[in-house]
């Protein structure tokens, strides 16, 4: 991070051990991202943590923004936020505006792709206007990664992307 100058760190805990109780397993992630929040602090670097849904990355660990949250809060760091995965938390569990709105105070990073496909917001179901809408009524001023394929190929593809964020913004 240092030689890159970089202030975000996406981090992923790994994945569930089955030979070990998941709240013992939490705990022990909690004490490592404390002790890696210790390290990170001074230098004003902020660990994401990116729950993965069970389709794309089955077995691991942290899946869910409630869990997520949880850790976060037991970290209790400015340097251990939540990576909210548009597209993988409307996989996982739904109910996007509500989790976000629960993780509010947690989340340090918001990544953009549509489902099915991982492709830009309009080519999917993620109702993005709303969601770009509620996020932008809570002042939110971190970052939002566009972290997703295009539908189409070539200019065309690219000229939809633009077009898919025009559409989905209620700004404008």
């Amino acid at each position: 991070a240092k030689r890159v100058n970089a202030k975000w760190m996406t981090v992923v805990p790994g994945h569930v051990d089955l030979r070990q109780n998941i709240d013992f397993q939490t705990a022990n992630v909690v004490e490592s991202l404390r002790q890696a929040s210790a390290l990170l602090e001074p230098h004003g670097i902020v660990m994401v943590l990116e729950p993965l849904n069970f389709r794309n990355h089955p077995g691991l660990f942290l899946s869910k923004s409630p869990q997520a949250y949880q850790i976060c809060k037991a970290v209790n760091s400015p340097s251990c936020k939540i990576l909210f995965d548009i597209y993988h938390q409307q996989i996982q569990e739904g109910n996007l505006i509500p989790n976000i709105e629960q993780c509010w105070d947690e989340i340090a990073y918001f990544q953009i792709g549509d489902n099915p496909g991982r492709n830009e917001p309009t080519s999917g179901e993620i109702n993005y206007k709303n969601v770009f809408k509620y996020i932008h009524s809570r002042g939110f001023k971190g970052v939002l990664g566009m972290e997703h394929g295009n539908s189409i190929e070539g200019k065309e593809g690219e000229q939809r992307v633009i077009d898919a964020y025009v559409e989905s913004d209620g700004f404008l």
